[in-house]
């Protein structure tokens, strides 16, 4: 294992959004519902360094916010890697170690590939660098890795300064790097910008370094899903998808039947416990959580939810924020449930709404009943006990309590309290006109 007090990472994530047709900087774009750049401080996170610095752009205060409680530095002149590396490096001072640079646009970047990247800079004595790269069937438009005879790496050269001869290598770089901070500082005071875009690269560094005799090694990612950058909205859309199918195969790994991943919609939060068999077009939004032995049925929707053990739900149902669904209870086709607790055995089988309501256990909500929690200005609170029946079409109008056991007509709009074990109805008395039809359809001419 390598120890985390010599480890600092600098993450450069100071790249707007511009191609990204957005206001916001790249790297605050959800992925899976979290931002790119908490994707890879969770990764950093887990190698436990003695420091994390993200170099960001002026202006940015949402994704300082969003990296804390790590620190932040500002490249003014965001005019290359080189020159964002060289901002952060204030914050390195006293720091002796390795320096894990990666890049805030490549957010699947596993923990285990970042431990490669170090272990290849401690290959010898001699090594003073490390790169990390992947092989690529079209590596067009990354800047390549090329290699001297003794597989340590001569220089990086990008696309567009690199010879056609050059331009046939495979193995790409990713951005990643594991430099030793001891000559850092001198390599980085000899970055210039002549190229063909008139930065200040890091890719320069090996180069330099090799000037001094000291070695450049490289260290290859398993494939390039996660070493997979971001810098259009079409990137995100394809990262979206790796990681999806990731999170997907993982539960299906742990138990969790998943009959079709591709319609499968995961959030980064999402808790499915094994047991659980989930059909095809369910979608999970944020904080949802599903425990052993649910069955969810095709086109549910869920966000900020819990669903219990042994729950049959859908298909398509909907549960709204706050919606917590009780062990072995019945959610059927077309029923919505917000801001409520359904307890255990109790069934809302279809078309009905479930909002700001405390229900008891084994209660029969029919088809159609909702509870009526909004009186244009406050919302309202419905109480069910234990063993109600609320019989079809039924409005419960909120303030209102529903004791145990109690029976409550279909057609009913209840205002008023019920006791225990009571029945309540309010209809009205049917007014029964016989023959009125037949007369009807003479007047207007038409036969039955």
């Amino acid at each position: 294992m390598i120890k985390t007090p010599e480890i600092a990472v600098v993450i450069l994530a100071a790249g707007k959004g511009t191609r990204m047709k957005s206001d916001m900087p790249k790297v605050m774009h959800p992925l899976l519902g979290l931002p790119m750049i908490n994707w890879i401080l969770k990764t950093v996170e887990g190698l436990t360094p003695e420091r994390v610095v993200v170099v960001v752009g002026e202006g940015m205060d949402d994704l300082c916010a969003a990296c804390a409680p790590h620190s932040t530095i500002v490249q003014k002149v965001q005019n290359g890697t080189g020159s964002a590396l060289q901002a952060a490096i204030p914050a390195l001072d006293g720091f002796v170690g390795d320096v894990v640079v990666l890049l805030g646009d490549t957010p699947l970047i596993t923990v285990d590939t970042v431990q490669k990247l170090i272990s290849a800079r401690h290959a010898d004595l001699n090594t003073g660098i490390s790169v990390l790269g992947v092989e690529l069937d079209d590596p067009t438009g990354y800047g390549r890795l090329l290699l001297n005879d003794d597989g340590t790496l001569h220089a990086i050269r990008e696309q567009k300064d690199a010879s056609d001869k050059e331009k046939l290598v495979r193995i790409v770089n990713t951005g990643a790097f594991c430099l030793d901070s001891i000559g850092l500082n001198d390599w980085l005071a000899q970055l210039d910008n002549s190229n063909a875009q008139g930065e200040y690269y890091i890719t320069d560094l090996p180069e330099i370094a090799g000037r001094a005799q000291v070695k450049t090694r490289i260290a290859l990612a398993a494939n390039d899903t996660e070493v997979r950058g971001c810098n259009t909205r079409v990137d995100l859309n394809n990262l979206e998808h790796v990681a999806r199918r990731k999170m997907c195969e993982n539960f299906i790994t742990n138990g969790v039947q998943i009959i079709d991943p591709a319609t499968t919609y995961v959030h980064h939060d999402t808790k499915i416990a094994a047991g659980v068999i989930i059909e095809p077009n369910v979608f999970f939004g944020k904080k949802v959580s599903v425990e052993a032995g649910v069955h969810i049925k095709a086109f549910c929707h869920f966000e900020d939810a819990s669903i219990g053990e042994g729950v049959t739900i859908g298909p398509f149902a909907r549960l709204r924020p706050g919606a917590n669904i009780g062990k072995n209870a019945r959610i059927g086709n077309y029923v919505e449930v917000k801001n409520s607790n359904i307890g255990e055995g109790s069934k809302v089988n279809h078309f009905g709404y479930v909002g700001d309501c405390d229900m008891g256990e084994n209660v029969n909500f029919s088809c159609g009943a909702i509870t009526v929690n909004y009186d244009g200005f406050d919302k309202h609170r419905t109480v069910i006990g234990d063993n109600v029946m609320v019989g079809s079409n039924v409005n419960l109008v909120a303030p209102v309590t529903i004791g145990d056991g109690a029976f409550i007509a279909a057609g009913s709009t209840m205002t008023k309290d019920v006791p225990a074990d009571a029945l309540s109805m309010t209809r009205p008395e049917t007014d029964m006109r016989e023959g009125w039809a037949a007369k009807f359809r003479k007047i207007k001419g038409r036969k039955k």
